[in-house]
């Protein structure tokens, strides 16, 4: 297969669309820009994927989609929209980092920049024994990862009824002192970065994560515990910034 009958086969779903659906057009075409369209050929091959199949989160900055493998494994793909990213915010999150030395000031190459981080973090995370998804694959603006969800993708921790709220809180606590014994913070955490899968918390959205050399780790580091110390105390859970942060380090 090559490029033009690649773009063929995932610009088809637009044009099966009916006028209707024009919500789901825009988003569609709003993502697969020539740019894009390229860093997909390239990781459907790097990654085994067969195609698209559903649109899981239209985000303003980055969009997730299911796929699945040539073997019919599902995989979550997301795709950072240069357009609209938040530079200012990316830039912040990278300087600083010993990984990359020099920050992009090209768009496309700071938004790849935040793609490789991600992966990078999510590698971290995984390696360290943290409920979180697996990567597999990244290239340009284009990051292919773990699908957490069985026929649809698995719901946010805040959209759900916990049966056992305190045991949902130390198993983020235990991945939380897992990432910092591993020299990383997540920096982002909160309720809505976190999916309830399997009777289990997953934290997603790494590519914001600060290794603990960053200047700034600590702080964020004190706003994620608070973050989800104020989401438990909400469900019941006697808990507090101060205690959750001892227990990461301790």
């Amino acid at each position: 297969m090559d490029f033009s009958e690649f773009e063929e086969r995932i610009l088809a779903p637009v044009e099966r669309k009916t006028q209707k659906d024009r919500e789901w057009r825009k988003i569609w075409q709003s993502v697969f820009d020539h740019y894009t369209l390229h860093n997909l050929f390239r990781i459907f091959l790097k990654a085994d994927l067969e195609g698209l199949v559903s649109i899981v989160s239209p985000g303003k900055e980055a969009s997730v989609f299911k796929a699945v493998t040539r073997k019919g494994e599902p995989r979550a793909v997301k795709i950072y929209r240069v357009e609209t990213s938040d530079f200012k915010r990316m830039h912040e999150y990278i300087q600083g980092d010993p990984r990359f030395y020099k920050v992009p000031k090209n768009k496309r190459k700071l938004v790849e920049t935040w793609c490789q981080k991600e992966f990078k973090n999510l590698s971290i995370a995984r390696d360290a024994g943290v409920h979180s998804p697996k990567p597999y694959a990244f290239a340009g603006n284009v990051l292919v990862m773990e699908f957490l969800g069985d026929e649809w993708a698995a719901p946010l921790i805040k959209d759900v009824e916990l049966e056992d709220p305190e045991k949902a809180f130390w198993s983020i606590a235990e991945d939380m002192k897992k990432l910092y014994k591993a020299g990383l913070v997540h920096s982002d955490l909160s309720e809505f970065n976190i999916l309830y899968w399997k009777n289990t918390p997953w934290l997603i959205d790494f590519a914001q994560g600060m290794l603990l050399q960053h200047p700034k780790a600590e702080e964020f580091l004190d706003r994620d515990a608070r973050n989800i110390a104020r989401f438990f105390n909400k469900l019941g859970v006697k808990t507090t910034r101060e205690e959750l942060i001892s227990f990461i380090k301790g």
